[in-house]
C-alpha cells in the first residue's frame, strides 16, 4: 500500500507495488489519522506549551504528507487520465480538511496561548519560526473570523482546490490536443534529426501521418527559433498563442474569471486590500509596492535594449519582423554576432556526460558529493534513472531521482519534488526528483542538450540540491520549504556552473570523436550567454506584471470589468496591466497569458511569478562572491551549505544571505548580468 513506508533505501516508494486505486483507499485512512491526531492535541487538558501543541501539530499528519507527496510527486510527471481524475476528487477534500484544521477554534486557541507567551520561553530560532508559521496558518485560513466567516473561507477554499486542479488538467490537455500537424518534413526544415524524428514518432502515436510538433509551456517555442519557414512558425505561435482560449472543451477563460474573484474575496474576508497583498505578506518581500517598485526599475532598463534589440533583428531580417519571427530572427542575430557556431555546442552536450561529469562533477568539487546509480532501485516510470547520494566521507546523504524525457502524460515545463523531505525529528533523510522535458531521441540516438535545456538542467538540479543537503529539525521547515521570492535562488545560482571553464572542460567533449569542445566555441558560447536577450527579460516581466495585475484587482474593480459576466476580458486585462508599468511591448508578448499561465493559476505562483527576479538579484549578488573567492571550491560550498542550503526555513532567509555574502545585495550586479547596465 502507498500508505505504508517500505524496506527500501531512504523511504523510496515501492512504485511497482503502488497501483492507482491505492491512492483513495490510502489518503482516506490517511485523514482519519490526521484528524484523531489534531482531536487529541485540542483534548489535552495540560496547559498548551511547545511540546504538546505547536511540536505535536508539526507531527501529525505525516501519513498523510507521506502518501500525498508519492500521489502528487508522480501525477505531475505521469498524469494520465486516471490519476487526473483521482487528483480532482481529491482537490477539495484535502483542502476542506487542511482549511478545517487549521481553522479550528479550539487548536487556534491552543496555538495562540503558546504565541502570546512566546517572548518567556526561551525558544530556539527554528522553534519560534514554526510557532509564527502555524499561528499565521490559523490567522491565514480564518480563525479569528466569525462562525459565517469561517464557513466562508471554507467554501471558497474547496473550490480555489476544484479549479487550479482542473486547470492544471485542461493545460496539459489543451497543449496535447494543440500540437501542430505537418504532414511534410520539408516544413520542418531547421529542426535537428533528433527533434524530426520526436515528431514523427509523436505523430504515429497518435495515429497520424506526417510529423507533429509538441508545444512547450510557454508563449515562446524553440521550435519556432528554428523552423526556415516562416508560414510553419506562425503556425506554431498562433498555436501557442490561442491555448486555452479557444472556447473548446479545453477553455480555461472561465476558470481564471472565478479563481481571481475568490482569490479577492478570501483577501477582503481577511482584511488585506487584494490578493497580491495576502500572497507577498508571507514572502521576504517587504510589501507589493516593494516589488513592483523592482519590476518598474527593470522595466525601464530594458526598454532601450528592447528597441535595439528589435532594429538590429529589423536590419539582419531585411524588413519589419512579426511576433512569429522574432526569436528566428533573434537566434540568427545571435550567430551572426558569434565567431563559432554555436549551434553546434549541442554536439558537446550529451546528456548522460554532462549528469556524469557535469551536474555531479560541479556538485562534486563544491559540496564534497558523489553519485552511484542504483539500477536495482525502480522509479515510477521505466525512464527514471535512480542515483545514491554520498557525502565526502562515504556517508549516505539520500537518493536522487531524474525523469529528463517528455512525455504525452508530462505536464510542460521542468521542476524539482521530494518523495522524502529530511527532518531530524523524523529521522528520514531525502529522497528528490528532477523533471524535464528533453524530447526522447529515437532508439540508439544521443539525447544532445541546447543552451537552453543545459541551462534547466542545472538549475533544477539546484533545487535539487537544496533539498539533499537541508539538515533541519522539523520536517516543515526541510529543504526548498521557503518562501516563494527565495526558493529560487539557489537554484539560479547552480546555473553559473553550466559554462564554468572547470565544469565545461569535464563534460564538454564530441559525442561522436571525444573530443574537448574548441576553446573558440566555448568562449562563444559563454559570450553569448553572459547577458541575457532583451527577449527574455520583456517576456519575463510581461509574464510577473500581467501576475500582478490580476491580483491586486479588488472584488469591486473585478466587478466593474463584468469579469464573472465576460470571461473574454482577460486580454483586457492583460493590455492595461502592461501598459501602466510600462512595459508593452507588440512584438514580444508575455511568456504566459492567462489561459495557460499554469504556474500563477494551478502552481502555487499566484502573486509570486515576480519571484524569478527577486531571487535573481540574490543570485546574482552572490555568483560576485563566488567569482571573487576563487570559484568552484570546496571551502566557498562549504560556507554555502553552512549559512543557506542546509538551513532551510529554520533562519530567516535574508539573514543568512547577508551572512554568506556579508552584507545586503542589491540590484546592479542583476542589472549588469542582464546588459542593462
Amino acid at each position: 500500500m502507498a500508505l505504508a513506508v517500505g524496506s527500501l533505501p531512504y523511504g523510496l516508494p515501492d512504485f511497482a507495488a503502488i497501483a492507482d486505486a491505492d491512492i483513495e483507499p490510502a489518503v482516506d485512512e490517511a485523514l482519519t489519522a490526521h484528524r484523531a491526531e489534531i482531536d487529541a492535541i485540542t483534548a489535552d487538558p495540560a496547559e498548551p506549551t511547545f511540546a504538546n501543541t505547536i511540536l505535536a501539530v508539526e507531527n501529525s499528519g505525516q501519513d498523510l504528507a507521506r502518501v500525498l507527496r508519492i500521489f502528487y510527486g508522480i501525477l505531475g510527471p505521469d498524469a494520465t487520465p486516471e490519476r487526473t481524475d483521482i487528483a480532482a476528487r481529491l482537490a477539495p477534500r484535502l483542502a476542506d480538511h487542511t482549511s478545517a484544521i487549521r481553522s479550528d477554534p479550539a487548536l487556534f486557541t491552543r496555538i495562540a496561548a503558546v504565541w502570546d507567551r512566546r517572548e518567556a520561553l526561551g525558544l530556539a530560532e527554528d522553534e519560534s519560526r514554526l510557532l509564527g508559521q502555524q499561528y499565521r496558518d490559523g490567522v491565514r485560513a480564518g480563525a479569528k473570523l466569525d462562525d459565517a466567516g469561517r464557513e466562508e473561507m471554507r467554501q471558497i477554499t474547496a473550490r480555489l482546490a476544484d479549479l487550479t486542479t482542473e486547470f492544471g488538467r485542461l493545460v496539459l490537455e489543451e497543449a496535447n490536443a494543440s500540437a501542430v500537424h505537418f504532414a511534410d518534413e520539408s516544413r520542418l526544415d531547421g529542426l535537428s534529426p533528433g527533434e524530426k524524428s520526436a515528431a514523427r514518432e509523436r505523430a504515429a502515436q497518435a495515429g497520424r501521418d506526417g510529423y507533429l510538433v509538441a508545444l512547450e509551456l510557454p508563449t515562446s517555442q524553440s521550435s519556432v527559433a528554428d523552423l526556415t519557414d516562416p508560414v510553419a512558425r506562425r503556425a506554431v505561435f498562433d498555436a501557442s498563442l490561442a491555448r486555452g482560449s479557444r472556447g473548446n472543451e479545453f477553455d480555461t477563460t472561465g476558470i481564471v474569471a472565478e479563481v481571481v474573484q475568490l482569490r479577492a474575496r478570501r483577501a477582503e474576508l481577511l482584511g488585506y486590500p487584494d490578493h497580491a497583498a495576502y500572497v507577498i505578506d508571507e514572502e521576504t518581500a517587504p510589501d507589493v509596492d516593494a516589488v513592483e517598485a523592482l519590476l518598474a526599475q527593470v522595466a525601464a532598463a530594458v526598454r532601450p535594449a528592447a528597441a535595439a534589440e528589435a532594429t538590429a533583428l529589423r536590419e539582419l531580417a531585411g524588413g519589419d519582423v512579426a511576433p512569429s519571427d522574432y526569436t528566428f530572427w533573434l537566434a540568427r542575430h545571435q550567430r551572426a554576432r558569434a565567431e563559432a557556431d554555436i549551434d553546434g555546442f549541442a554536439h558537446y552536450c550529451e546528456l548522460d556526460r554532462v549528469l556524469r561529469d557535469g551536474v555531479f562533477f560541479a556538485a562534486g568539487k563544491l559540496y564534497g558529493l558523489t553519485f552511484t546509480e542504483r539500477a536495482d532501485l525502480a522509479g515510477y516510470h521505466p525512464d527514471v534513472r535512480v542515483f545514491e547520494v554520498f557525502d565526502e566521507h562515504g556517508h549516505g546523504v539520500g537518493l536522487y531521482l531524474g525523469d529528463y524525457y517528455a512525455r504525452p502524460t508530462k505536464r510542460g515545463g521542468a521542476w524539482m519534488t521530494s518523495f522524502v523531505d529530511q527532518s531530524r525529528e523524523q529521522g528520514t533523510k531525502p529522497v528528490v526528483v528532477n523533471v524535464l522535458n528533453v524530447p526522447k531521441p529515437a532508439d540508439g540516438e544521443p539525447t544532445l542538450l541546447s543552451i537552453d535545456q543545459l541551462t534547466t538542467l542545472f538549475h533544477e538540479f539546484g533545487h535539487a540540491l537544496h533539498g539533499l543537503l537541508s539538515d533541519v529539525r522539523f520536517v516543515s521547515q526541510s529543504g526548498t520549504s521557503v518562501p516563494r521570492d527565495f526558493v529560487e535562488f539557489p537554484s539560479q545560482v547552480n546555473e553559473h556552473w553550466a559554462l564554468h571553464p572547470d565544469v565545461l572542460a569535464s563534460y564538454a567533449r564530441h559525442v561522436e570523436t571525444g573530443e574537448p569542445a574548441p576553446a573558440e566555441l566555448i568562449e562563444q558560447v559563454r559570450a553569448t550567454s553572459s547577458t541575457e536577450p532583451a527577449h527574455a527579460t520583456v517576456e519575463y516581466l510581461g509574464a510577473a506584471i500581467v501576475d500582478l495585475g490580476w491580483h491586486r484587482l479588488t472584488g469591486a474593480r473585478l466587478a466593474e470589468l463584468r469579469v464573472a459576466e465576460d470571461p473574454g476580458v482577460w486580454p483586457a486585462v492583460e493590455a492595461a496591466s502592461l501598459e501602466r508599468a510600462g512595459a508593452a511591448n507588440d512584438l514580444i508578448p508575455p511568456r504566459y497569458r492567462s489561459p495557460y499561465f499554469n504556474h500563477i493559476f494551478a502552481g502555487g505562483y499566484s502573486s509570486a511569478y515576480y519571484a524569478y527576479i527577486w531571487s535573481e538579484v540574490l543570485d546574482a549578488a552572490t555568483r560576485e562572491w563566488f567569482d571573487a573567492g576563487g570559484g568552484l571550491s570546496r571551502e566557498l560550498g562549504r560556507r554555502f551549505v553552512q549559512t543557506t542550503l542546509s538551513k532551510g526555513d529554520s533562519v530567516d532567509p535574508l539573514a543568512a544571505h547577508r551572512e554568506l555574502i556579508g552584507g545586503a545585495a542589491e540590484v546592479a550586479p542583476l542589472l549588469r548580468r542582464r546588459g542593462l547596465a
